[in-house]
């Protein structure tokens, strides 16, 4: 990373930390894998409060990939108890797709919950008996709800009996080596103790820490940019190596799962950015203009905030966590990838190309240089010709070689493996053809059109 950048980023970490009255803002952007830059305090531990969400969902899609448990049966036939959490009258049954997706409809919660990480067993069965309020339909809208954490934890611990903090533990983080990630308090020292703001001053947040508990599944995690910057690296390494062959913890398939959009929420607006918005499983992502798509989640707790934010399939992100209630570390991580793409210090999206994609355009464009029908049948799909016949085609492609003199393939600009536009460069000028291969063996071109 070039130290202007570094100087950059470190300069927005102090910024926020002044701003917002922080003690402590732990910061690092991860690429390729690697911590490439930190503020000096990677490995001292902070509370991650619903960043712990991508966690929980992960070890969940794993036992649904294992077959213990489907993400559409009522959670009521999992446990009982759940059975009493039913929305208004019409409601569908509540199940584990609605929950971690953010759309089984309770009342969002976050104020209350945060203050309940370690409430016991019996006692959220009491929350659940009296049927919790709810705000929308199941499954009608975007509703976030940390109590749904809750409940896809219990259905964890009665299908494999065993909590899912447990799975957590055992599946991703002794796995991916996030040996300062706990369930618990630090049993040692490099920690940052959680402080609040009254009256324009930064105070000790005063209340006890809260231990484990049946809440714990939406935001009970402690850990460090280290550790995170792991995490990240593993949840994008799905999306940039699509076709890697080794994995640990969960499939590629379901990591990437994870990162589509199931839920739209609308227009968001972070650290002045506006954009469509949408929560996937355990994981928010946007769609920036400038930036592409931007995976992330937030974190906060009285004490404590935190977010990770990242590049969708390009490798690189940001992770920043502060040890004062709420600290709004949504926006610093956003002006970091900001400061980061502006600086060129981001990998290039991956490729869409295939060799058949490029074969198809090469041929297409010599096709339009020097028309034959016998060529044209080949290249082309069975619709092509019915669709705009052959004389008219070959006339079009006569008249763009009279405009422009013979031409070449200057540039392919894929947009998937079956899809793209050429940019056509000759002697006279330049012009761009669209084409699309179809779904057939061999991937013939089914639809072209030139854009002058």
């Amino acid at each position: 990373m070039k130290p202007s950048t570094a100087e950059r980023l470190a300069a927005l970490a102090q910024a926020s930390a002044a701003t917002h009255h922080c003690p402590s803002v732990s910061w690092g952007v991860v690429r390729d894998g690697e911590l490439v830059a930190h503020n000096g305090t990677p490995n001292t531990v902070y509370r991650i409060a619903s960043m712990t969400k991508s966690f929980t969902t992960a070890a969940v899609l794993g036992l649904r990939d294992e077959g213990l448990l489907s993400l559409e049966v009522p959670v009521g036939e999992y446990a009982p108890e759940l059975q009493t959490v039913t929305g208004p009258p019409g409601s569908a049954p509540i199940t584990l797709r609605h929950l971690l997706s953010m759309t089984a409809g309770m009342a969002t919660d976050d104020a209350w919950a945060d203050r309940h990480l370690d409430i016991s067993e019996a006692d959220i069965d009491r929350v659940y008996a009296a049927g919790p309020a709810f705000a929308a339909l199941p499954g009608s809208t975007y509703e976030y709800s940390n109590l749904g954490f809750a409940m896809v934890g219990r259905v964890v611990r009665r299908v494999t009996g065993r909590p899912v903090q447990a799975h957590v533990s055992e599946r991703l983080l002794g796995p991916l080596g996030l040996t300062r990630t706990t369930w618990v308090q630090p049993d040692h020292d490099d920690w940052a103790r959680p402080h609040r703001v009254v009256d324009g001053v930064s105070v000790p947040e005063g209340t006890p820490l809260l231990g484990d508990g049946e809440i714990a599944p939406m935001g009970g995690l402690w850990s460090c940019v280290t550790d995170l910057a792991k995490w990240v690296a593993w949840l994008d390494d799905a999306v940039s190596r699509p076709d890697a062959t080794h994995w640990v913890g969960l499939s590629p398939a379901s990591r990437r799962e994870m990162q589509r959009v199931n839920t739209y929420i609308g227009l968001s607006t972070v650290a002045g950015r506006t954009c469509p918005a949408g929560y996937g499983f355990g994981l928010n992502l946007r769609d920036d203009a400038e930036l592409g798509t931007v995976v992330a989640h937030a974190g906060g707790l009285p004490g404590y905030g935190s977010n990770m934010r990242w590049f969708s399939g390009r490798g690189t992100g940001a992770i920043a966590l502060a040890n004062t209630t709420y600290a709004p570390m949504s926006a610093l991580t956003m002006e970091m990838l900001v400061a980061l793409h502006s600086d060129d210090e981001v990998s290039a999206p991956p490729s869409n190309r295939s060799l058949t994609l490029g074969t198809r355009a090469h041929e297409l464009v010599a096709l339009l240089n020097d028309w034959d029908d016998d060529r044209a049948r080949a290249l082309f799909a069975d619709n092509v010709e019915p669709d705009d016949a052959f004389p008219r085609r070959a006339a079009a492609a006569g008249a763009l070689v009279a405009r422009y003199g013979p031409f070449e393939l200057a540039a392919l600009n894929p947009t998937s493996t079956t899809s793209g536009t050429v940019d056509v460069r000759g002697d006279r000028g330049s012009f761009r053809v669209h084409l699309e291969l179809a779904p057939l063996a061999g991937g013939p071109v089914q639809y072209y059109i030139v854009r002058e």
